[in-house]
């Protein structure tokens, strides 16, 4: 049974609308693998009876002959997300106890489309990290091992479990969020698919906040067409997200064409970095040869601003993550610290944060705090929010030139080890987004693409940018460059 979990959700979708599976055994086969991968550590919660009850509510479903497409599908959930009856703690020991009493709007759309929740994956504490280390769960491990090598790796971050499960068939597809590139980075790490999309494509209401201008959630799965069946159940207009757009979702499955000819695909001079690693410089070559040999016309733009994205991202996001977080005291739910005899409520405040929250948390609050006081503002805050506007124009300039998609590496290497960075280095921690930031600041759709293997085996991704909300488009491309690269590597199994 263990091997249904290797399905993917359009193969999946199939065999159940054609009455040759069944939602409860695919949910039992995830079950079980989940059960039996507790060495990567993906999950920090498992929900076994609420997924059989849902598995066979979807086979009740199923059998009337007008099911959604994501009827029957088990997903893992970021712990970022609320769901109703189910601890969620975005990986911090702040947030211990707390079981909310209401999904979120994606959560929710997805149980009325009929998917199955397995269980909540492991994340970077409050979706802060680029490495999946940062959790009060401990770190995931990624299912992917160098060749010849036992030394654990990282899945990427923050939406690493979610990665790690997907890449080891624990679950179908899972949802993630992205900030920085916490779904592009680990979907690059994992050998599998992660997308983005344009800002407030998604609601936001329900999920844990970290940056509020840049987060964004969307889809992890193996593969682009997977991708867009999960992107058609999560977004759509919510009322209760003041960001969310009230625009219609179009059905990107139906778009997957590949026929790209005509097509004009940007490659920006600006992402060949100092010190870029030659196997992540040909194998972006490899992908602009893909799509010229689809019919794309590939040309070289400019986005000349792209210098300044990453520093301007760790001004803004710690910015927003310190007013975001401020909620956080102890008082109202979560964990709150023992005070001495004589300690008064401002000293409970400055334990539970102290204690609560872990070190790349209090970091971030820290430079978020630092950059918004009176005296900084100006100089750093107001600063980075002129460079994001600089950098949407570079955007909207090769888009408006009749640039149709941009590509880019996904990340500047494949994955590294546990602890390979070290704790007192988080420059060089940051620098794992140097390629992913500019979308969120820009607010564009992204998706990460497998398309290729290092030196040691391990899974190198491939970036393609769209224009805003034209998710339809950059799928589409995806899905051609998916096609050409024909990535079919899996990690051998060690757990």
């Amino acid at each position: 049974m263990g091997a249904l979990a290797q399905l993917t959700i359009a193969r999946a979708r199939d065999l159940l609308r054609a009455g040759d599976l069944t939602a409860e055994d695919l949910a039992r086969s995830c079950i079980d693998a989940i059960e039996s991968a507790t060495p990567l550590n993906a999950f920090c919660a498992s929900t076994p009876d609420r997924a059989i009850d849902m598995a066979r509510e979807a086979d009740r479903r199923i059998a009337t002959g007008n099911a959604p497409k994501l009827c029957g599908i088990p997903v893992g959930v970021k712990d970022l997300f609320c769901t109703r009856g189910v601890s969620t703690q975005a990986a911090s020991g702040i947030l211990a106890g707390f079981v909310p009493e209401y999904e979120s709007f994606i959560t929710d759309r997805l149980w009325k489309a009929g998917a199955v929740m397995v269980g909540k994956t492991n994340m970077d504490e409050f979706a802060m990290g680029s490495s999946n280390q940062n959790s009060v769960y401990g770190p995931v491990i990624s299912p992917w091992r160098r060749r010849g090598s036992t030394t654990p790796l990282v899945p990427g971050g923050s939406s690493g479990g979610s990665a790690a499960a997907v890449a080891a068939n624990l679950c179908l597809a899972a949802t993630g969020t992205d900030t920085g590139g916490s779904i592009r980075q680990p979907a690059a790490f994992s050998g599998i698919t992660g997308v983005k999309p344009t800002y407030g494509r998604c609601s936001r209401w329900g999920i844990v906040a970290f940056a509020s201008s840049l987060d964004q959630a969307g889809p992890l799965t193996k593969s682009v067409r997977d991708a867009a069946i999960m992107l058609e159940t999560m977004a759509g207009h919510d009322s209760m997200d003041t960001t969310s757009a009230e625009i219609p979702t179009p059905e990107f499955e139906s778009g997957l064409t590949g026929d790209i000819r005509g097509k004009t695909i940007g490659v920006p001079a600006e992402y060949r970095q100092d010190g870029m690693p030659d196997e992540i410089e040909s194998l972006w070559e490899t992908g602009a040869d893909m799509l010229r040999d689809a019919g794309a016309r590939v040309i070289r733009v400019s986005l000349p601003h792209t210098r300044f994205a990453l520093p301007a991202y760790y001004v803004i996001a710690p910015a927003e993550a310190s007013s975001n977080l401020a909620r956080y005291d102890g008082v109202k739910y979560g964990y709150r610290a023992r005070i001495e005899p004589g300690e008064g409520i401002v000293d409970m405040y400055a334990k539970t944060r102290a204690e609560g929250f872990g070190p790349e948390v209090r970091r971030r609050i820290l430079i978020g705090t630092y950059v918004l006081s009176e005296g900084f503002y100006d100089a750093y805050y107001k600063r980075a929010q002129r460079v994001r506007t600089l950098i949407r124009k570079d955007f909207e300039a090769v888009f408006d030139a009749g640039v149709d998609a941009i590509l880019t590496p996904t990340t500047p290497s494949a994955a590294f080890g546990i602890g390979e960075i070290p704790d007192d280095d988080p420059v060089r921690m940051y620098l794992n987004d140097v390629f992913t930031v500019t979308v969120n600041l820009a607010g564009l759709p992204g998706v990460s693409v497998p398309a290729g293997l290092d030196e040691d085996g391990l899974p190198l991704g491939l970036q393609v940018i769209g224009r805003p909300w034209d998710e339809a488009e950059l799928l589409n491309v995806a899905y051609a460059l998916e096609r050409a690269a024909a990535f079919d590597a899996v990690p051998e199994r060690w757990w």
